[in-house]
């Protein structure tokens, strides 16, 4: 067996899309950029839930049959899905129009709802807005901060006497009597340097916090935090279009290297509204708090890390005794990973422990040894015990019940996802409950009692579906999303077929590949090559999926198209290959990618000078140091919203990975795009938005002054006001996607 048989291509996995498509459509349709951009193949989604009555009901958000676009709050029984209306349209009203229903949580005795309206954009999500409470037993409506700026309140939640609501307004919390509407100011220092009970923005881009605060269970405390910006620089943007003068808008931003907020946890005491601060070590610039929770009314959950991101210590607080006790800690010699950036982990806001054993015990996923594995803390001793023995990583924690614990794994295929059970005692035995038919990308959220889940399911040859189950014997009992509609015109395109196989480089490296090839593929011609690139540890891209419909019309059009995952990725390959890009982002990613792509030229149907790169965000980044880098390899390029100098990133996830500059400076400059510009050959297309609040329009301006500098070509876009994503304003998606799609076949043709 040759070098290339045996350890380029193996466990090669063919997938029938082009044999589903002759069983549909004898004159398959060819895609246009166009019709990505319509609702001519929008899939139907389901809607988002909660659980109540600890998973034996839940309820939702359904339009009205009655009320034309009226929203209403339906409660489905989880054994039969027999329905009832817990809010209807018609409840809804308030000076003769219908509230838009955006989110909804219950009181704790579940007799009262929270609805959540007329909301605003905070940086990612919309977590301002109005609040209305509607009485389940008087059929009334109330508005919360009725007085207030309209569309300002964030995060309210009832109290567990169920009689006051608590919010944020103006970085200050609030309680209001809902019924009277009296209002009690609880802190008064918030300005916007200093912020009470919600975030930063590196807090929220780097720790998911948005919520920033939380109630004790006999409403006896109210704890929260406290971030101090003062000393953070702000980066202006520039917004040029909505004035004939420009308006800066500024944004506190801390930089890498650059000292992080400080941040704090205030104790509110509610009968005698007095603050307290809890005392924790370590000084407040030099700590993160990632998470805080009560585990009983006189005892709260502090976990914190330092600056390097890499211990991490949850302390236990008991207010009564003002005693800080330090139950568990843990060292990496990398970084400790608090939100696990698996494709199934989920739950982005909540950093908080499951608690077990009648919150006597918490649970931790680990990655000290060779394994991501779950612990069991206990609260009191800080004792750890192994609940998952297993040679293989866990993807991602789900609920718990008694006895066992649901987790997300993939023991023999990173690029799958399936559920598993296992004994809270580590009894070393584990039962896979997703069934072999469900083979690819599976998801749940799980009922607290653990007896019903939201399933849903993909991969490359099965449209997104979702069904209500009950578990642990994972039987259907109703399907909620089906998808026939989409999956039929799906069917009626002339698709691809997606090939999964391995790919070994010199180095050894071994490395996930999925292959779009092109309609009518003829191996014995040959194509050109689109490399996908993301690389990064927030990103897996290789993945038993839907393919995506750029990717099917490009393969119409004559191309390969390619997603490779390099070392540092969140594949499930466990910790060494995960934690082995720390102070090398930029470098070993960089050089997996390259000496795979050049092992996968090889292929006779490969065509070496036909090659194109790109990526957006992490994967922008990726595509400038490939095409600088390895500018044999990589002809055209087409970088979005990259960083292009590590220096200039956020603090929070720039020095969880790379360390601090003040320490390793040199590790930065080397994986720095910037630093290889001189060496572009190929082509190259620079796209970025001027608004864009994560990575800045600035690092698209150095990368291009330095490519000047350099006397290098290269073609440039700016999006107005557009931010990461690049996706607001009108028509912008396909502009931006006709611009990549034209820029790759001009310069990379097909035949």
């Amino acid at each position: 067996m040759n070098y290339r048989t045996k350890h380029l291509i193996i466990a090669v996995l063919l997938i029938g899309f082009r044999t589903l498509n002759a069983q549909v459509s004898t004159n398959p349709e060819l895609l246009t950029v166009d019709q990505l951009f319509s609702d001519e193949f929008k899939q139907e989604r389901e809607r988002k839930i909660q659980w109540i009555k600890n998973g034996e009901a839940y309820v939702t958000i359904e339009k009205s049959s009655a009320r034309p676009n009226a929203d209403e709050l339906v409660k489905y029984n989880s054994a039969t899905q027999k329905k009832s209306y817990l809010v209807p349209a018609d409840a809804l009203i308030t000076e003769g129009k219908s509230l838009s229903v955006e989110s909804f949580s219950l009181s704790p005795d579940e007799s009262k709802v929270l609805i959540f309206t007329n909301t605003s954009r905070v940086w990612r999500l919309n977590t301002k807005g109005d609040y209305w409470v509607y009485d389940l037993s008087t059929k009334t409506l109330k508005q919360l901060g009725a007085a207030l700026k309209t569309s300002s309140l964030m995060f309210a939640k009832f109290s567990f006497n169920n009689r006051f609501v608590y919010y944020v307004y103006n970085f200050n919390i609030y309680k209001e009597d809902y019924q009277t509407g009296e209002t009690t100011q609880l802190t008064f220092d918030g300005t916007g340097d200093i912020i009470n009970g919600t975030f930063d923005w590196a807090y929220e881009e780097e720790f998911g916090k948005r919520d920033g605060f939380t109630i004790s269970p006999k409403d006896h405390h109210l704890a929260f935090w406290q971030i101090d910006a003062t000393d953070i620089g702000t980066f202006y943007m520039i917004n040029n279009t909505d004035s004939i003068y420009s308006k800066p808008l500024p944004l506190q931003y801390p930089k890498v290297g650059q000292d992080p907020s400080a941040a704090k946890i205030g104790l509110i005491n509610l009968v005698d509204k007095k603050i307290s601060w809890i005392p924790l070590p370590g000084g407040e610039k030099e700590n993160y708090i990632p998470g805080i929770q009560w585990v009983t009314d006189d005892l709260l959950l502090i976990q914190q890390m330092n600056r390097h991101q890499n211990k991490l210590i949850v302390w236990s607080y008991a207010p009564s005794k003002d005693l800080l006790s330090k139950v568990y800690e843990e060292k990496e010699d990398t970084w400790v990973d608090l939100l696990y950036p698996d494709i199934s982990a989920g739950n982005w806001e909540n950093n908080d422990l499951p608690l077990i054993d009648k919150n006597t015990k918490f649970l931790r996923m680990t990655e000290n040894d060779e394994w991501r594995h779950i612990y069991s803390v206990s609260v009191s001793s800080g004792t750890k015990k192994l609940v998952t023995p297993f040679n293989y990583d866990v993807a991602a924690m789900r609920n718990t019940t008694e006895k066992d614990v649901y987790f997300i794994a993939s023991p023999n295929n990173s690029t799958q996802r399936y559920l598993f059970l296992t004994d809270l005692k580590g009894n070393g035995k584990a039962k896979r409950l997703t069934p072999d038919s469900f083979k690819g990308i599976n998801n749940y959220d799980i009922s607290p009692n653990g007896k019903y889940a939201i399933h849903a399911h993909q991969s490359t040859t099965e449209v997104r579906t979702v069904r209500f189950i009950s578990l642990p014997n994972h039987k259907t009992i109703k399907v909620l999303v089906d998808n026939q509609a989409y999956k039929q015109k799906l069917y009626s395109l002339e698709l691809p077929e997606v090939k999964f196989s391995k790919v070994k480089t010199e180095e050894g490296i071994e490395m996930d590949v999925r292959s779009v090839l092109p309609t009518n593929f003829d191996p014995s011609k040959k194509y050109p090559v689109i490399f996908h690139v993301y690389g990064e540890p927030w990103g897996q891209e290789a993945i038993d999926s839907q393919i995506g419909h750029w990717n099917i019309m490009m393969a119409q059009k004559g191309y390969v198209i390619i997603d490779m995952d390099n070392r540092g990725t969140p594949c499930l390959k466990g910790s060494a290959w995960r934690k082995s890009i720390y102070r090398k982002i930029g470098i070993i990613n960089t050089r997996d990618q390259a000496l795979a792509a050049k092992e996968l030229l090889k292929l006779d149907y490969l065509d070496e000078n036909r090659t194109a790169v790109w990526g957006h965000s992490g994967g922008g980044s990726m595509t400038l140091n490939l095409l600088f880098q390895y500018p044999e390899t990589y002809k055209t390029g087409v970088a979005m919203a990259a960083v292009s100098n590590q220096l200039i990133y956020d603090n929070i996830y720039q020095e969880r990975y790379m360390g601090l500059p003040q320490e390793n400076k040199e590790d930065f400059i080397k994986g720095s795009p910037v630093t290889y510009a001189k060496n572009l050959e190929g082509n190259l297309l620079i796209i970025h938005g001027t608004a864009d609040d994560n990575v800045h329009y600035q690092s698209a301006e150095l990368l291009i002054n330095e490519l000047i500098k350099q006397n290098k070509q290269f073609q440039f876009m700016a999006y107005p006001n557009r931010s990461h994503g690049i996706r607001e304003g009108e028509n912008t998606s396909r502009h931006l996607y006709t611009l990549l799609t034209n820029y790759i076949m001009e310069n990379t043709p097909p035949d």
